[in-house]
């Protein structure tokens, strides 16, 4: 692979995606929004003719799910979800790029008893889902080569994420209260950057795909397993008993099938969790 482009290179996907590439030796280009603002169409477009990548890892993102719901449709999550989306994905078919882009399970409405499957119907429920429904149909209707990679409930050793906030609760609190009635899959950055990569080493075919740790959880669930060598007690309560400004859905627990059928081996959420704490606790 060569002369590879990463978006949103400084955030916790991006950054774990660098480290990986690091550790691997393979060479890219970092950029976050003072290197490249994927908002400006003209400045976006210039900066590909000029460096004409053959990949581009789009990671940029603005993921403040309850600050966005403040001004749904004006907001900035607009601008950069979609927007600079459809900013990326046009500069990157212009040079004959491969993308790959990186949505979420709040495009579904989380009313599924099952599995979603990666072309179900998209019903986003909040402003942050909406937005990347938006740049996943940008990236379709407008990309030869490219894979959207759909995932959920990230954690991971850089930035903000709920294993850190778990953990640095639990430093003043002896009890927390943590809702139970929302299902998903837990998600480690670095499982999600190893299929980043592997889908474009091995050439796997274009399209959707999800991606998450295997086994679902509830929040307390997964609250739970990461507090359990801490003398915090954890404790089930409602989401009625715990409002926020954006919608959770409240059973979005997506399917690997497709995933698995590449090839491509997929831990355990706990297996996972309890690799990332030994590398934190280092």
């Amino acid at each position: 692979m060569n002369n590879i482009l990463i978006t949103g290179a400084n955030g916790q996907l991006g950054t774990e995606l660098r480290t990986l590439l690091d550790a691997k030796g393979i060479s890219y280009t970092a950029t976050d929004s003072k290197e490249l603002d994927i908002t400006n169409a003209e400045g976006v477009n210039a900066y590909f003719q000029e460096h004409k990548p053959e990949l581009v890892f789009h990671c940029a993102a603005y993921t403040a799910v309850d600050a966005a719901e403040e001004e749904p449709g004006k907001s900035i999550d607009e601008l950069v979800n979609v927007t600079g989306t459809q900013n990326i994905a046009t500069a990157a078919e212009s040079v004959g790029a491969t993308l790959v882009y990186i949505s979420t399970d709040y495009v579904f409405d989380g009313q599924n008893d099952g599995m979603y499957e990666e072309m179900d119907k998209q019903n986003p429920q909040n402003e942050y889902g909406r937005t990347k429904s938006l740049g996943e149909k940008a990236v379709r209707d407008t990309m030869s080569k490219y894979y959207i990679i759909r995932t959920s409930w990230v954690f991971g050793k850089y930035g903000k994420n709920f294993v850190y906030t778990m953990l640095n609760l639990s430093k003043t609190h002896d009890v927390l209260t943590v809702v139970d009635d929302q299902v998903g899959r837990p998600t480690w950055t670095y499982t999600l950057a190893q299929f980043m990569l592997y889908a474009v080493e091995n050439k796997i075919a274009y399209g959707t795909y999800n991606l998450s740790n295997d086994n679902q959880a509830n929040w307390f669930e997964f609250a739970t397993e990461i507090l359990k060598d801490t003398k915090t007690e954890v404790e089930p309560v409602s989401s009625a008993e715990y409002p926020q400004k954006a919608h959770r859905p409240e059973h979005s627990v997506l399917s690997l099938e497709k995933t698995k059928a590449t090839g491509f081996k997929i831990p355990t959420w706990q297996e996972a969790l309890k690799q990332m704490m030994a590398i934190i606790d280092k």
